[in-house]
């Protein structure tokens, strides 16, 4: 998964890659290599119980910890038994390179107990290089979820490379981090069962700020490319099986999402009020009612677009009820689904492009692509020419046909419509097989 986009060029660029033109100057020996990549780093292994900085001998090799310890508490947020610490401006660094480089570094991130946000950033530096000074990669993150959450970096270094972690905010909050996982360089990263983006990201999305139209959002409840000037997602992707129903209720506290950069306009819960469009959810919020959190989180206004009320209420709802039928007979199921266009009709009648004084547009088109797998693992193996996928693609406009199945298309049409590139992490002769035909099945 792309989030972070490391923009280097010159001859900052040259020494991260380990060139450093014909004169050299005497340097301090080196770290040796390692045998293999980080992959992953659980911090399962040694111990530090308090701050001042040390050394830990993780499996992977020797990490320093600066004003940072080995969590076990239980408010460390973590999977397993253990998790790195980091408080004040506490640092994470490796003493030892990844001798194949890395095309990209996904963290585990999290508060630490009841504290508040943090900010911290990845840093990388290469072997064999006269620089003296790390390089930062992507952008900077903002940890405000006591669930762990992914950060992911897209790196591309090909030379041998180590990679430092800095918390950034100071002050009394601090920060969990855990499961440190690295991919070789010219190696795409594995698409994990039941990922959100298992089967793809359709824009390939990164959270940078120099893409603020289409800003990559890891939720562990779904997963965004969201639009800054368009105040809407452009997709949103999630996998649904049993595990996500429980007897929850619907939570319904719309609400701005505090992890977008802080600069960017935040869509309000009121920023709809008065417009005849539902805050319409792209990731519903009965996908999700295992646990309170899980509900809320698809209440954020980043998982929201500006949907015609029948729309949204009887044709989409009909078919997300469709959908979660299938889960009772041993099925799981991958969902992508956004919006394009300009210009809507809700329930007060006319063409409207705009709500909030123009600061989030009203899509012409809402589109969804659900793929039905029997429960099993390999899923992007296991789909095939005679995997159910359903498509549609209608018209967001109050006098809609409330049978989604009048709606239904190609995959391949709403790639054309949207520019998007969906199912990607299937193989292509599957793409072929699977995005040219228009589902036949039931719709009920």
């Amino acid at each position: 998964m792309k989030q972070h986009l490391l923009r280097l060029g010159g001859p900052l660029l040259l020494c991260l890659m380990g060139f450093t033109g014909p004169a050299r100057v005497a340097r301090q020996p080196l770290a040796p290599l390692r045998a293999a990549a980080v992959a992953p780093e659980t911090f399962e292994t040694g111990t530090k119980p308090d701050y001042p900085t040390g050394t830990v001998a993780f499996a992977t090799g020797s990490w320093t910890l600066a004003d940072a310890l080995v969590g076990t508490d239980a408010a460390d947020h973590k999977n397993g038994a253990q998790a790195v610490r980091l408080q004040q401006t506490g640092t994470l660094t490796m003493n030892f390179y990844l001798p194949d480089g890395a095309a990209t570094v996904t963290v585990q991130h999290a508060t630490y107990g009841t504290d508040g946000s943090s900010s911290w950033e990845l840093w990388a530096q290469s072997q064999g290089c006269d620089c003296t000074k790390w390089t930062k990669v992507g952008a900077t993150v903002l940890t405000t979820s006591p669930v762990l959450q992914a950060a992911s970096f897209v790196v591309n270094i090909p030379g041998p490379v180590k990679f430092e972690i800095r918390k950034t905010s100071g002050g009394r909050a601090r920060l969990d981090i855990d499961d440190f996982t690295a991919t070789d360089f010219g190696v795409a990263p594995p698409a994990a069962d039941n990922s959100n983006l298992a089967l793809g990201n359709p824009s390939g999305a990164q959270t940078d700020v120099s893409m603020p139209n289409n800003y990559l959002l890891l939720k562990p409840q779904y997963a965004v490319s969201y639009s800054r000037d368009r105040g809407k997602p452009n997709w949103v992707s999630w996998h649904l099986d049993l595990s996500d129903r429980g007897g929850i209720d619907r939570q319904d506290n719309f609400r701005a999402d505090p992890t977008l950069p802080d600069e960017w306009y935040h869509v309000t819960e009121f920023s709809y009020s008065g417009s005849g469009f539902d805050r319409g959810h792209n990731c519903p919020s009965a996908d999700r009612t295992s646990s309170v959190e899980n509900n809320s989180a698809t209440f954020l206004m980043t998982n929201m677009m500006p949907q015609a009320p029948q729309n949204n209420q009887q044709t989409w709802a009909n078919l997300e009820n469709y959908t979660r039928s299938f889960l009772a007979g041993g099925n799981e199921v991958y969902i992508v689904c956004g919006s394009y266009g300009v210009g809507g009709t809700g329930s007060a009648g006319g063409l409207t492009t705009t709500l909030d004084q123009g600061r989030v547009t009203v899509p012409s088109r809402c589109w969804k692509v659900v793929v039905i797998l029997p429960v099993g693992d390999n899923d992007v193996a296991r789909v095939n020419a005679g995997t159910r996928i359903i498509a549609i693609d209608t018209p967001n406009v109050n006098s809609i046909n409330t049978d989604w199945g009048v709606y239904r298309t190609t995959v391949d049409a709403i790639e054309a419509a949207t520019g998007l590139d969906l199912l990607s992490n299937l193989p292509v002769e599957v793409q072929a097989a699977v995005e040219a035909k228009i589902d036949a099945g039931p719709v009920s």
